[in-house]
């Protein structure tokens, strides 16, 4: 069989951003192309039967079909402008509805259909900027800049009613507010939104309002306790929140939440369950979908990350919770209609299109039956492919806790033969990773190398003690991933211990940097985007200011040794590893500066490193960047690893 190389990249298709409607489905399939080194993405419908192109592209996106199932309304980016576009759900020839110059973050369609509302961001000093006309940045507030999206200053995220027949257009909001989510009351001319009111001093907390579309007056429904995520209404009186109470501040896991606009209570659903409800397992061939909330009939469904799964959950308005999908699979986004569909995939099948029927009732609450069937075959090149399986095992940490760990064996595994291997730390450090598609792991493993990954203190799946790490980053997790490679190589004895490789991105960026400051056990390293300096951190990254004061506990002026202490940078003499950093040059997340200072500082001290920058690049370089970027990433890690373990 072949094995996975580099370019397989533009093999991958990216299958996400569902709606369904009755027997009708619609999603987005995307790829990667090299040679042109950019995205592309057309819709796909499947109608109960067979599955056909619905879009010509070459970069639509995020469809959603007509309350009335008349039409679909999707996104449709061009070189110049962002479109939002309106087509038969029949198939036919779409015509613009309108263009907005920025970004459209997302649309809901209005009940009656005459209507969309769309989230865009707009400028709040239009005249001033205009009169200035000058490429000056003049900032007045933090954050200023976001990952992914650049400044971000003087914006906000609003509310833009459009008709769907005329495409006129109108913002019904004004001010600060910052919009995050949003849905049409079904039986009201009323918006209710979730937003930020102030972004700079309460960056952790947002609030749900209504706005009467008649007049655009608007009313706060809520207390400024929480941080809201987004909503689905049940009816003129009742919704359902996704939402934080941050009693463990980031740490601390989504919940489901029924809300009553009359009276203002709030109360937890998902009480038995301590479980994020999103989806948080790593995955670097997958595109973003919604994370969707569903009523239907006395029951919410949502999706939760159980330890390293991903699966479909319902909870009733009394707190009965049920698994509806699950297996050792990641669960990327769901839809309802007269049947459920899903897109899936695990650590060896990339995403599909799957589809589950009822054989119960609807009135009928007893635990249902499901029978499920794989609909597309998208990524059935794959199957041609030689791909590591993940062999799990259990490690106790010093504190009793017991936590998920996998090993991969290269392909072509012979036994009795020893195998350089590589340890991977997942970001976050509420990240997951469990069974999803790994492309660079399976890469990995296809020129030679084992695989160790597992789950420490901090991540994210699990109950919101395992995930505090708060002011304790670099202890419990660091003994964790020790202990998982001791067990391992107990446990596997085709694991070479005298050629061990560690590399990780952002959380397990800094991880990699920390281990390489206590142990020599490792002879080469591969850091990327990490954080090297709290400090530096905490006044540069577009989060620092809130994450830093939250993880590390309070702020520089009051806890500087702390942040100091908790610093890479402090350990940069102790290094003796190899280690090549990878950083991209607009990561506003983990900004540059993170790498230059702990480059400078090896380099000053005489240590063996070297920096890999890649220009125009964010956060999102291994996920999102740029195909060619992504090969030439990929391919340093391989000959870093090549050059120092084979």
């Amino acid at each position: 069989m072949k094995k996975i190389e580099i370019e397989n990249l533009e093999d991958f298709r990216l299958v996400g951003g569902l709606d369904v409607h009755e027997n009708k489905v619609l999603f987005t399939v995307s790829e990667m192309n090299l040679k042109e080194n950019d995205y592309f993405s057309r819709i796909y419908v499947y109608d109960g039967k067979k599955v056909k192109q619905f879009s010509s592209g070459p970069k639509d996106s995020n469809p959603k079909i007509s309350p009335n199932g008349d039409f679909v309304i999707f996104a449709s980016e061009t070189k110049k402008v962002n479109e939002l576009r309106m087509a038969p759900a029949m198939g036919g020839e779409s015509r613009v509805i309108t263009r907005f110059k920025c970004r459209i973050d997302d649309f809901e369609i209005s009940p009656n259909g005459r209507s969309v509302g769309v989230l865009s961001p707009t400028d709040l000093e239009k005249k001033e900027k205009k009169k200035q006309g000058e490429d000056v940045h003049i900032i007045k507030e933090i954050p200023f800049w976001y990952d992914g999206l650049g400044w971000i200053y003087g914006k906000r995220e609003h509310v833009f009613l459009v008709d769907t027949e005329s495409g006129r257009k109108r913002e019904i909001m004004r001010g600060k507010l910052r919009v995050a989510s949003f849905k049409f009351m079904p039986n009201k001319p009323e918006i209710c939104f979730i937003a930020q009111e102030d972004r700079e001093k309460r960056p952790l907390i947002s609030d749900l309002f209504v706005i009467d579309l008649r007049n655009e007056k608007i009313r706060k429904l809520t207390d400024s306790t929480m941080l809201l995520d987004s909503l689905e209404i049940i009816d003129d009186k009742r919704l359902v929140l996704r939402a934080k109470n941050l009693e463990r501040g980031h740490s601390s896991n989504m919940h489901i939440y029924l809300f009553n606009i009359e009276t203002g209570e709030m109360k937890r659903l998902t009480q038995k369950l301590d479980r994020y409800a999103k989806n948080l397992l790593n995955c670097d061939v997958r595109i973003a979908s919604r994370n969707p909330l569903v009523y239907r009939k006395g029951w919410v469904y949502y999706l939760a990350t159980d330890g390293p799964r991903a699966s479909i959950f319902r909870v009733g308005l009394e707190g009965e919770i049920e698994r509806v999908v699950g297996g050792d699979r990641s669960v990327e986004t769901f839809g309802i209609g007269n049947f459920l569909a899903f897109i899936a995939q695990n650590s060896t099948v990339p995403t599909e299109l799957y589809m589950v029927k009822s054989d119960r009732s609807e009135n009928n609450r007893s635990k249902e039956k499901i029978g499920e069937r794989r609909i597309t075959k998208f990524n059935e090149w794959s199957e041609e492919y030689a791909l590591s399986k993940l062999e799990y095992f259990q490690v106790k940490t010093d504190n009793g806790v017991s936590i998920d760990s996998w090993v991969m064996k290269p392909v072509g595994f012979e036994e009795g033969k020893k195998y350089p291997t590589i340890l991977e730390i997942h970001g976050g450090p509420q990240t997951t990773y469990g069974y999803s598609f790994l492309h660079e792991f399976q890469l990995l493993t296809s020129v030679g190398f084992a695989v160790i990954f597992s789950n420490p203190r901090g991540s994210g799946g699990y109950s919101e003690k395992f995930a505090d790490i708060r002011g304790h980053y670099g202890e419990g997790d660091y003994r964790d991933l020790m202990r998982v490679v001791d067990v391992a190589l107990k446990k596997f004895n085709f694991i070479d211990m005298e050629k061990m490789g560690v590399t990780g991105g952002s959380y397990g960026g800094f991880m990699t940097n920390w281990i390489i400051s206590r142990t020599d056990r490792f002879r080469a390293a591969v850091t990327q985007r990490s954080v090297n300096n709290w400090i530096s951190f905490f006044g540069t990254s577009d989060e620092g200011y809130h994450f830093g004061k939250d993880q590390i506990g309070q702020d520089p002026w009051i806890n500087l040794g702390a942040y100091w202490k908790k610093s890479p940078l402090k350990y940069a003499p102790n290094v003796n590893t190899p280690l090549l950093m990878i950083h991209s040059t607009k990561d506003y997340r983990c900004f540059l500066a993170e790498s230059l200072q702990f480059f400078t500082a090896l380099r000053y001290f005489g240590k063996n490193v070297e920096l890999a920058l890649f220009p125009e690049e964010n956060h999102d370089l291994s996920r999102k960047g740029k195909p060619k970027h992504r090969a030439k990433r990929l391919e340093l890690i391989v000959n870093w690893f090549r050059d120092y373990l084979m």
